[in-house]
C-alpha cells in the first residue's frame, strides 16, 4: 500500500471532500512533488492490474483551449512528455494530503472538438517503454555478472535517468550461467525478476521496484459494509479457469551443467485447491536458465504459486475510493449477508480522479497456504 497518514485513512471512511491533481512533466523525474504544469481535470480515471505487463495506464479529459500541441506549444505531443498523477484528501483549513498514483507516458491525445474543445490524453506507466523498446541485436551476459547489473543494464539503455530499487541484497546475487536476450527486452526483465521470486513495478515515486510480493495473510485495509463501511457494491464469481495448485520451476541453459527442478503444490488439506484433493492436479510450468540450485528454483516456484493459490472464486466490488491501494495488497472483506470475514488479494482495480465515481476492484480469496514440496 501506498504511504499515507492514519488520518488519511480515518478520513476516506466518512464523509469527506477529494481533490485530484494532474501535472504535466518533462520526463526522468522522480519523487512525489515534480515540477509541472498543472492543467484541470474534467474527468478521469487510473487502472491498475497485476497481471498485465504495463501494470499502471490512465485516461484523462482536460479543458482544451490552447493546449492542442502546435510547433510553438508540445506541452502534450506524446513524444516522451509524462503526466504526474495525485489524488487525495481535503482536511480543511487549506490543507490537503496527496497520494501519488505515479508517473505516466502521454500516448495519444483526442479532441472532438478543434475550436478549444475539451482534449482526451491516455498513456501508461514507464514500463510500456521497456516493452516497446525491443532489442536491435542479441546481447549476452556472463554468468559472473549479478542480477542487479543485468536489469540496470536492460533498463537504463532506454530510460537512462531511472532509479531502481531492490528490497533486499538479491541485486548483488550473480546469475552463474551465461544469458542470452535474442529480442525481447521485457520479457527478459520478467524472468530475471520471477527466477528470484520478485515483482517489479514503477511506483508511486516514479522508481523501478523490485520486491517481494506482500505477505497476502497479512490485510493491509478493511472492505466493509455498514456503518463507517465503505461498500458500496458487490459481486462475486466462482470459476476455476486460471487456477492452479502447483508449480513446477526448472533451469535450463545452453551449458552442460544439470538442469535443477523444484515442485511446490498446495499441501493444506482444507483448501479447496489442494493438490491432493477434489480440485484435481493442475501444475503451471515455469523454465528459466537463470534458475541454477535447487533452492533457487524452489524459491521461484513458491513465489509464482502464492500469488495465484486461493479459492477459484473472486470478489468485483465498489468501494468508497482508497487511492493508497495497490494490486497485490491483501484486504478483509466483509459481506452483509454473512457474520464472517474473507481475506483477498487485488488483481486489478479502477481509481476515478472525480468525486462522484467509486473505486472498483476485483479480487481473489486467499485461503491458508501450506506449500508443499515434490
Amino acid at each position: 500500500m501506498r504511504p499515507v497518514s492514519e488520518r488519511f485513512l480515518r478520513t476516506i471512511r466518512g464523509s469527506h471532500a477529494m481533490a485530484a491533481r494532474a501535472r504535466i512533466v518533462t520526463p526522468g523525474q522522480t519523487g512525489t512533488n515534480p515540477t509541472g504544469v498543472e492543467v484541470g481535470i474534467i474527468d478521469g480515471t487510473v487502472e491498475l492490474d497485476a497481471n498485465a505487463d504495463v501494470r499502471s495506464t490512465f485516461d484523462l479529459t482536460i479543458p482544451g483551449e490552447g493546449m492542442w500541441p502546435t510547433r510553438g506549444n508540445t506541452l502534450l505531443a506524446p513524444y516522451g512528455t509524462e503526466v504526474f498523477i495525485e489524488r487525495g484528501v481535503q482536511f480543511g483549513g487549506g490543507v490537503t494530503e496527496w497520494c501519488s498514483l505515479g508517473y505516466f507516458r502521454i500516448d495519444s491525445i483526442e479532441q472532438d472538438n478543434p475550436r478549444g474543445g475539451q482534449i482526451r490524453i491516455a498513456g501508461s506507466d514507464r514500463m510500456a517503454s521497456i516493452v516497446d523498446a525491443k532489442l536491435t541485436e542479441p546481447r549476452q551476459y556472463s554468468a559472473t555478472q549479478t542480477y542487479g547489473a543485468v536489469v540496470a543494464d536492460l533498463v537504463l539503455d532506454v530510460l537512462p535517468w531511472a532509479t531502481i530499487e531492490w528490497d533486499d541484497n538479491t541485486s548483488s546475487r550473480p546469475l552463474r550461467r551465461e544469458v542470452l536476450v535474442e529480442e525481447d527486452r521485457y520479457a527478459a526483465l520478467r524472468d530475471l525478476v520471477d527466477s528470484v521470486g520478485k515483482v517489479a513495478f514503477w511506483d508511486h515515486r516514479g522508481v523501478l521496484a523490485i520486491r517481494t510480493p506482500p505477505d497476502p495473510s497479512v490485510p493491509v485495509y478493511e472492505v466493509t459494509h455498514g456503518r463507517d463501511g465503505v461498500l458500496v457494491s458487490m459481486s462475486r464469481e466462482l470459476s476455476r479457469e486460471g487456477v492452479y495448485n502447483a508449480v513446477v520451476a526448472t533451469g535450463e541453459g545452453a551449458d552442460t551443467e544439470t538442469p535443477v527442478r523444484a515442485v511446490a503444490y498446495d499441501n493444506n488439506p482444507s483448501s479447496p485447491t489442494f493438490w491432493h484433493g477434489p480440485f484435481g492436479k493442475v501444475p503451471r510450468f515455469y523454465s528459466s536458465p537463470l534458475i541454477t540450485d535447487e533452492t533457487q528454483a524452489r524459491s521461484a516456484a513458491v513465489s509464482l504459486l502464492r500469488k495465484q493459490l486461493g479459492l477459484p472464486y473472486s470478489v468485483s466490488f465498489g468501494t468508497v475510493p482508497n487511492p493508497a491501494l495497490e494490486p497485490l495488497d491483501p484486504v478483509r472483506v466483509s459481506y452483509s449477508d454473512q457474520h464472517g470475514r474473507e481475506t483477498h488479494v487485488i488483481e486489478s482495480m479502477s481509481i476515478p480522479l472525480t468525486a462522484d465515481a467509486t473505486m472498483s476492484a476485483v479480487t481473489r480469496e486467499k485461503t491458508l497456504v501450506i506449500v508443499g514440496g515434490l
